[in-house]
């Protein structure tokens, strides 16, 4: 059994002499204090097992003592430590009143020790299984957070009686991890961002799970948007190199995490300021993602104004169109490719068009120095881009691999173009100790 630590309280000398001879044994830490000012003093900074607390003092009752107690605890989020009523009075409604007000026991001096280790002992474990039934309930699994169940009663009572930061967190394309590797992978990158977020917030700070890959977390006693954003620039810097280790030194998806902020004044409407933080969060999706913004209603009022459309319609397409005359396939980064690849996916299904699917590995000599196999993989998208059609799109995934998307063309006709790239690479220096591995998926859609 572990040593318990218990603080007793009481204003009577002798009655702290005679409970530190009843329980200074090797299963108990005893602490003595005078008064229930010294005791809400003490709490501050320590967190015994449970508290003997004499109902009888001057200035400062016990029951009021209590109350004092339980509210601090609320407000700061702790732990609500057992007490034990202690009275020399023979008061039937005073030991109702100790047990209502949620009191662990009641006891009258004098005591045996037997009998007072025993209901130490007792009240400490029965309040331990408590908690931790309750933490299974209130808590979510894998990352450890308030689970959404209670995340609206906690935030709702965070919001009112506290002053701080509301912030709606979102994980960038998480959705790709459980694609592509999995969802236990995906559940691994999940308890790796909690653990994350965790070590990057105070003791005192809240943080809930209220999705699948949304969080949100409440700042305690601050609203310095320096303090959010640096927050979020080490959750976006971490997160990634938790994925290299997880997945290894080849992980590409742009993950990360969104952050919209609200700032939190005492008697706050944790609804309102919710719906606030969550649209500060689009503010930051419309922006790239990976960032944090707090909520600015000028923003939200730009976006409201009426546009002269023509106009506008003018402005997106002079910025959207191509510059000269670009007769090469489309060389783009995975950010903006995956869009691309999900437009024409869908284009092909709808209006039923041949869709092919190229994937080009670049495989080496161990003679082959790193450098020369870099630049010959650069070659080989050059060659890519002028053999392939304008319309045609390609993406490096990896270092050494280029995928390639072929809108109208069928399986058949993708093997001719193979075939053109595949000449042009053996005119290169590098084609007799680098050759050109490939994969085809073709889809082909008859009326």
């Amino acid at each position: 059994m572990r040593k318990y630590w218990v603080v007793v309280v009481d204003d009577d000398p002798a009655s702290l002499k005679t409970a530190r001879s009843l329980l200074n044994t090797e299963e108990m830490k005893i602490s003595l204090l005078r008064s229930g000012r010294e005791l809400l003093q003490f709490v501050e900074h320590n967190d015994p097992d449970l508290i003997l607390l004499d109902v009888m003092m001057p200035k400062m009752d016990g029951f009021e003592t209590f109350h004092r107690l339980r509210e601090y605890e609320n407000l700061e989020g702790k732990r609500n430590i057992p007490v034990i009523f202690l009275t020399g009075e023979d008061d039937g409604d005073m030991e109702q009143i100790g047990l209502r007000i949620g009191a662990a026991d009641f006891i009258r001096k004098p005591v045996l020790r037997e009998i007072l280790v025993r209901r130490i002992q007792n009240s400490i474990i029965n309040t331990e299984i408590i908690e931790n039934l309750t933490e299974e309930v209130i808590t979510d699994k894998l990352t450890g957070f308030y689970n959404k169940s209670v995340t609206a009663s906690k935030m709702t009572e965070m919001c009112r009686i506290g002053k701080g930061m509301l912030m709606v967190l979102d994980l960038d394309d998480f959705k790709l991890v459980n694609d592509l590797y999995g969802h236990e992978m995906g559940d691994n990158v999940l308890k790796a961002f909690a653990g994350i977020a965790r070590n990057n917030c105070r003791t005192d700070d809240v943080l809930c799970r209220i999705g699948g890959d949304e969080f949100l977390a409440f700042f305690r006693n601050t609203v310095d948007e320096n303090i959010a954003a640096s927050f979020t620039h080490r959750l976006n810097t971490q997160m990634v190199e938790q994925c290299v280790k997880l997945m290894g030194n080849d992980f590409n998806i742009p993950i990360g995490v969104s952050v919209g902020c609200v700032p939190v004044e005492e008697g706050g409407d944790y609804k309102e300021l919710f719906r606030l933080a969550d649209k500060a969060l689009y503010q930051v999706k419309r922006s790239g993602k990976h960032g944090c913004q707090f909520y600015d209603a000028g923003l939200v009022r730009e976006e409201k104004r009426e546009l002269d459309v023509e106009k506008e319609l003018g402005r997106m397409m002079v910025l959207c169109s191509e510059r000269g005359r670009l007769e090469n396939a489309m060389l783009v980064g995975q950010d903006y490719f995956v869009p691309i690849y999900r437009y024409i996916e869908r284009f092909t299904r709808r209006y039923r068009k041949a869709l092919t699917k190229l994937m080009f590995t670049l495989l080496a000599d161990e003679s082959v120095e790193g450098e020369e196999y870099m630049e010959a993989v650069s070659v080989f998208g050059s060659i890519l881009q002028n053999t392939l059609r304008k319309n045609d799109v390609i993406t490096k995934n990896k270092p050494n691999c280029y995928f390639v998307l072929l809108p109208e063309l069928s399986g058949e006709e993708a093997e001719d173009v193979i075939l053109r790239v595949n000449r042009k690479w053996e005119q290169t220096e590098y084609s007799s100790q680098i050759r050109i591995s490939y994969a085809m998926e073709s889809s082909e859609f008859n009326d």
